[in-house]
């Protein structure tokens, strides 16, 4: 059982997650109140990140501290749940039902 965290891991989902959103380095340092390069020694493992921070870029990207963690744990299902679920909360009935059209293709 993995009991400590894999910072090289860690670092590679936030760029990942930083990228999707279109955010830079520049712009997530700027929302989360550090420098780039702080950002940048964080995805490249050169650093580690502290939780007040990790909570800080979660916000900052919309998202949640166990998906970025989400690589890591043994069950990734209920992350991967919570993340759907945040993704579409905001849509309107009309895109929800395309999406569940969409789900339902794979059952």
């Amino acid at each position: 059982m993995q009991t400590e965290i894999d910072y090289k891991e860690l670092g590679k989902n936030i760029k990942k997650i930083r990228q999707s959103k279109g955010f830079t380095q520049d712009k997530l340092a700027e929302m989360v109140g550090c420098n780039t390069s702080h950002i940048s020694n964080i995805e490249n493992n050169y650093t580690k990140v502290s939780l007040n921070l990790l909570l800080a870029i979660a916000n900052a990207l919309n998202t949640s501290i166990d998906y970025i963690l989400s690589a890591q744990y043994q069950n990734i299902s209920l992350a991967l749940d919570n993340e759907i679920l945040r993704a579409i909360k905001n849509l309107d009935a009309e895109k929800k039902e395309k999406i569940l059209k969409i789900i339902k293709i794979f059952n």
